[in-house]
């Protein structure tokens, strides 16, 4: 299986730019980056501390305009050394659901694919 880190945390906010502004501004976050995923509608900011091998965190704005008070955790993500590998893998254990029936492929190159845990969370493995 390789080796595995958790590669991110992705939340869901109503507003893009205001949420970078607290996450740079009152935390001290930097925005390592910011685009528009490949579907046209969400809109995505990684940010972090610098570090190359951090777990950081994902804001999307767009994918759902009704949320609660709360702010809504959609997903973790793992990183795998291998996406191709580790979705043949899944596919065939008959306990695990897929969320996607194919790999997704960001703009800026990054690779993933969801899948269900056993209380129905979201798990994204993920390949930068």
């Amino acid at each position: 299986m390789g080796k595995r880190s958790i590669d991110h945390i992705g939340i869901v906010v109503r507003n893009l730019d205001v949420s970078i502004k607290f996450y740079t501004e009152v935390l001290g976050l930097e925005l390592k980056q910011k685009l528009l995923h490949t579907n046209g509608i969400f809109q995505l900011a990684f940010l972090g501390y610098g570090n190359q091998e951090e777990t950081e965190i994902e804001l999307i704005q767009g994918y759902s305009d009704q949320l609660g008070n709360e702010a809504t955790v959609h997903h973790f993500a793992i990183a795998v050394a291998n996406l191709d590998e580790e979705f043949a893998r899944l596919q065939a254990w008959e306990k695990v659901t897929l969320i996607d029936s194919e790999i997704t492929t960001l703009p800026n190159g990054y690779r993933y694919f969801f899948i269900y845990g056993p209380e129905q969370e979201w798990i994204e493995l993920f390949q930068r």
